[in-house]
C-alpha cells in the first residue's frame, strides 16, 4: 500500500514548499530539487505526475498491506539518481545523509529523529520506474514548465530617436603624429 507523500507534518519538519535552496551554487543539484519543488507545489502537475506514478507502481496490487516507500520517496530519488548520474551507494549516502535532498523529501526534522531509507529499499522501489514512465513525466513536467515561461512569437520591437551631429573631432589622431 502506497502513498503519494505524507499529508500530515511532525514537529521539526520544513514543508517541501518552503525549503531555500541555493541559487548561485554551480552544482547540478539545486536546479534538480527546485524542480521536484514546483512538481510539489503546483496542484495541477502535481495530480498529473502522480497519476503517471501510480499506473505505474501500484498497478495490479493490493490497497491493504504494509506501507512501502511514499510516491513522493520514489520520484525524488530516482530523479535525483538520473540527474547526477550517481550509483545506489552514493544515493543511500544522498537520501540519509544529504540536508537538502532530506528537505526535500520531507523526512529531515530538527529534532533528531528522521526517517533512514535501506540500500535494499531504495534499490528495490527506484527499480519499479522504468524508462518510459520517467519520460512521460519529463513531458508533463516539460510542458508545464512552457506554459509557464511563453516567449514572445514577435521580432523586437524597438523605439529608436536619432539625430546627426557635426564635430571637430580628427580621428584616428596617432595618424597625425
Amino acid at each position: 500500500m502506497r502513498k503519494r507523500f505524507e499529508q500530515q507534518l511532525k514537529l521539526g519538519i520544513i514543508p517541501i514548499s518552503g525549503v531555500k535552496l541555493p541559487l548561485k551554487s554551480r552544482d547540478e543539484l539545486p536546479p534538480i530539487l527546485r524542480a521536484l519543488q514546483h512538481v510539489y507545489v503546483t496542484p495541477e502537475l502535481n495530480e498529473d505526475v502522480f497519476g503517471i506514478l501510480e499506473t505505474k507502481v501500484t498497478k495490479g496490487k493490493k490497497k491493504t498491506g504494509r506501507y512501502g516507500m511514499d510516491l513522493w520517496h520514489i520520484l525524488v530519488l530516482s530523479v535525483v539518481r538520473l540527474g547526477l548520474d550517481a550509483d545506489y551507494d552514493r544515493l543511500e549516502d544522498f537520501a540519509n545523509h544529504h540536508k537538502l535532498i532530506r528537505h526535500i523529501l520531507g523526512v529531515e526534522t530538527a529534532c533528531g529523529e528522521a526517517k533512514v531509507f535501506s540500500m535494499k529499499s531504495i534499490k528495490d522501489n527506484i527499480s519499479l520506474l522504468d524508462e518510459e514512465t520517467l519520460r512521460q513525466i519529463n513531458e508533463v513536467v516539460i510542458s508545464s514548465v512552457h506554459q509557464l515561461v511563453k516567449k514572445k512569437d514577435e521580432g523586437l520591437c524597438i523605439k529608436v530617436d536619432t539625430y546627426v551631429l557635426e564635430t571637430n573631432v580628427h580621428f584616428p589622431t596617432d595618424m597625425n603624429l
